[in-house]
């Protein structure tokens, strides 16, 4: 499920003209004849067993304290001597008694997480008195061998925005969208078979061996969630302390989930303006319902008539869309998100919007070298941050999304559906239903996914692990943390966090604190314990 990093970007075409021919950096790493033993598992001794070498992270803005890092993992598990890729990592290191790492990822799918980290990485400095706290860029994502979609996204939400009148037969839809599933495989090289979570999960193992650690310490977020829960099914024996906050579902078919995140989105619209219309300042009005339409209209004037940018490219209602849904999940971005519209309506100015479009994450890293049990070129492996693609965030997002589903409705399905799937989305949200819509649809033309994640991610034989959900999540609804408590089975422990915004830790003071003393003392909450909304001791 979206998380924080949930945007479609903008204007990536004229900053894309080198980064576009960009071939998976993989397929340039040393390979060696693939595993052809049978049935017997593949060795991966020579990954679990490679040396972690942390350097300082260089580049304007990142913490003196941050440390960065490489792993390198196969891009296809099933043949480990083959070609590897590399991970990038970040950490700041322990500072009390060091009982080994716990791995962080903040969800997407398709956020990095080592400029989160440098981002946000106080707000998790209590861990550091027993872990190293470690994030990492999932493969596929950030300097993780980045896929990329090229321009084709952008003929297939037009698209999907053709008057209803004539979505009767819409060939031309299904041709665009055709036609940018062949883009993505094009720009994105031999990771993209290979993205989806169960792969990344694998990832998480040779991370934690890497590392030193026996078992798992994890703290996930939104997609982060299904990451962990996904690892719990491979490897129970290996897990750890477990905390999975703002609950993926597991089940529902990735039509239900657009269509339950579009509406959670809505309501976030509507609190914002709520919100912003209170200030004088709002560029909306006073009258909220008024503010409501205006933001409708600005996006469908947008669509229509572009607004030229500073890159050379347009900036759409659709790349409005997206910023706008960056801003919603914290409260804490309002204000940004309100000064960005106010630039835009009131000057054209879209420097604002477009640094919540494009996630406002761009900080260098360097890659410190070491870590490649292949033999490899050291320091190579690892994109450097100019060259990842600006649409890699919903490029990987749909890539992986798409590998987790196993449904593919066929053109004949599409088109007996579309005009009421397309009503669905409309009716969840006037605002976000295209866009969510579409990528959905996005991944007709790209192959199955994996049955994995519905047919064994269930009745785990794990030790207890903490799920928290948010009674007012705008992007993972609270019944889904029940669902897959009880898909998961007796292992999972609910702590039912009463408030609003998108997952807990963040954002409540009691939530963070129970999670704390389960990563670092072991000591849970009874199962169905809650966390008020306006408790802060």
């Amino acid at each position: 499920m979206l998380a924080k990093l949930s945007t479609r970007p903008a204007l990536r075409r004229g900053a894309l003209a080198v980064a576009a021919a960009l071939t998976l950096l993989g397929t340039t790493l040393p390979t060696t004849a693939a595993n052809g033993d049978g049935d017997r598992p593949p060795d991966l001794s020579r990954f679990h067993d490679q040396k972690v070498t942390w350097g300082k992270c260089t580049g304007d803005g990142m913490p003196d304290d941050l440390q960065c890092a490489k792993v390198t993992v196969p891009v296809d598990y099933a043949r480990p001597k083959g070609a590897t890729l590399d991970l990038a990592l970040a950490r700041y290191r322990a500072t009390g008694d060091k009982r080994g790492s716990v791995l962080l990822n903040f969800g997407g799918p398709g956020g990095p997480g080592v400029p989160e980290l440098a981002y946000g990485g106080k707000e998790f400095m209590d861990l550091t008195d027993g872990y190293d706290v470690v994030s990492f860029d999932p493969r596929g994502v950030g300097r993780s061998s980045p896929v990329s979609c090229g321009d084709a996204e952008d003929d297939a939400y037009a698209a999907v925005d053709d008057d209803p009148d004539d979505l009767g037969d819409p060939r031309e839809l299904l041709a665009q969208l055709k036609k940018a599933a062949a883009a993505c495989a094009k720009h994105s090289g031999p990771v993209l078979p290979h993205i989806g979570t169960v792969d990344a999960a694998k990832d998480l193992d040779v991370m934690r061996a890497a590392l030193g650690d026996k078992k798992l310490n994890y703290l996930g977020f939104s997609y982060g969630t299904r990451l962990g829960a996904v690892y719990a099914a491979q490897f129970p024996d290996r897990v750890g302390r477990l905390v999975l906050d703002g609950v993926d579902t597991l089940t529902e078919p990735l039509a239900e989930q657009g269509i339950a995140g579009a509406r959670g989105q809505q309501v976030a619209l509507d609190d914002f303006v709520d919100w912003c219309v209170k200030d004088i300042a709002c560029p909306f009005g006073q009258d909220a319902r008024t503010a409501r339409e205006e933001v409708l209209r600005l996006v469908d004037s947008m669509d229509e008539d572009p607004m030229p940018t500073d890159f050379g490219e347009p900036f759409t209602g659709q790349d409005l869309v997206g910023a706008i849904g960056q801003g919603l999940y914290s409260k804490q971005l309002w204000p940004s998100l309100e000064r960005a519209l106010a630039q835009l309506v009131e000057s054209g100015d879209t420097s604002g919007v477009m640094a919540f479009a494009t996630g406002g994450l761009s900080l260098p890293v360097r890659d410190p070298g070491g870590g490649d049990p292949g033999g490899g070129d050291p320091g190579g492996g690892l994109a450097d941050e100019e060259d990842i693609p600006l649409d890699n965030l919903p490029a990987a997002l749909m890539a992986i999304n798409c590998a987790d589903d196993p449904d593919r409705p066929t053109a004949e399905r599409i088109t007996a559906d579309l005009k009421r799937l397309r009503a669905d989305y409309e009716e969840a949200s006037p605002v976000f239903g295209q866009y969510r819509l579409t990528q959905v649809l996005m991944c007709y033309g790209r192959p199955k996914g994996t049955d994995y994640i519905r047919d064994k991610v269930k009745d785990l034989d794990t030790p207890e692990m903490l799920l928290v959900g948010t009674r007012g999540d705008p992007a993972t609804p609270y019944r889904w943390t029940v669902e897959t408590a009880e898909r998961l089975g007796p292992s999972a422990v609910v702590l039912d966090n009463r408030a609003e915004g998108h997952t807990g830790y963040g954002s409540s003071k009691c939530v963070h604190r129970k999670v704390d003393d389960f990563l670092l003392y072991g000591s849970l909450p009874p199962s169905g314990s809650s966390c008020g909304a306006d408790e802060d001791d």
